[in-house]
């Protein structure tokens, strides 16, 4: 495994670490929200048996924390650069970022696995209040008028990793130390101008998708589910959609070992 450190490229690229040959056809792994990069440590080194792993670490977190804050245009277009062409595989907000790159720039998309991830919420009214719900969430973090201190990175995770969609999950695939990591005003900036309240709805560009997508979900997370039959129907036959039983959002995790397999038979699939 090699680390690329962000002072490498003077704090203007995302930082990334590294698995496996880079002679090889290339993966690009985004994590979600409060993770990083190292986040896909117990899964890459399966992956780079036979694929070079590029695993970023977003803005706002990790190694790439003191980044300007950027929007998922401007992350995609981030993840891009420090990718390159490859397949991206990207998990609920590192979904949406994958999403978003493969209809900003198609041509670094050989193929893109979307997990747990959604195309934006087009109820306006439900929007608005995911981005007030964000934002109150990021003012807990990082309280804008400096009036007081804000959650610590310990006191933030116990609420977040408290929720329906994590706990379920036993120590090690909540990732709790690779998440400690972060700082709460980093992943505070990063809810206020990333967060799902924030983007803009796709549903209707997913046809212009003409790369091969594998949209996965859990069975017991069944909001992620249906988003995922529904992405693979309106992006067409490029794209199927894949249903875990017995497993929640964050599947990737939760159940390596059939996440890989899932995702290797996908790669190993013929392309027309």
């Amino acid at each position: 495994m090699q680390s690329i450190d962000e002072s490498d490229t003077g704090g203007e690229r995302l930082a990334t670490l590294e698995w496996g040959d880079p002679e090889n056809p290339r993966i690009v792994l985004i994590h979600g929200f409060t993770q990083s990069a190292q986040s896909w440590s117990r899964i890459a080194p399966g992956i780079a048996r036979n694929y070079s792993v590029v695993a970023v670490d977003l803005p706002g977190h990790g190694r790439s924390a003191d980044l300007v804050p950027a929007d998922l245009t401007e992350t995609a277009r981030l993840v891009g650069e420090v990718g390159g062409r490859a397949v991206y595989i990207g998990y609920s907000l590192g979904g949406r970022v994958a999403l978003t790159l493969a209809l900003d720039q198609p041509e670094l998309v050989d193929a893109l696995v979307l997990v747990s991830a959604s195309p934006g919420i087009v109820d306006g009214a439900e929007r608005v209040a995911r981005r007030e719900s964000d934002r109150a969430l990021a003012e807990r973090l990082d309280p804008s008028d400096g009036s007081e201190p804000g959650l610590s990175i310990e006191e933030f995770l116990d609420i977040w990793l408290a929720q329906p969609l994590f706990r379920d999950l036993d120590e090690g695939a909540k990732d709790r130390a690779s998440r400690l990591q972060n700082s709460p005003r980093a992943l505070a900036q990063s809810l206020r101008v990333a967060g799902a309240g924030e983007m803009g709805p796709l549903h209707h560009r997913l046809r212009e998708i003409k790369a091969p997508v594998l949209c996965l979900a859990g069975e017991r997370d069944p909001s992620y589910a249906a988003r995922a039959r529904m992405m693979a129907t309106e992006i067409g036959e490029n794209a199927r959609a894949v249903v875990l039983d017995d497993v929640g959002h964050a599947l990737c995790f939760e159940r390596p070992a059939e996440f890989l397999r899932v995702v290797e038979d996908f790669l190993e699939e013929p392309k027309s």
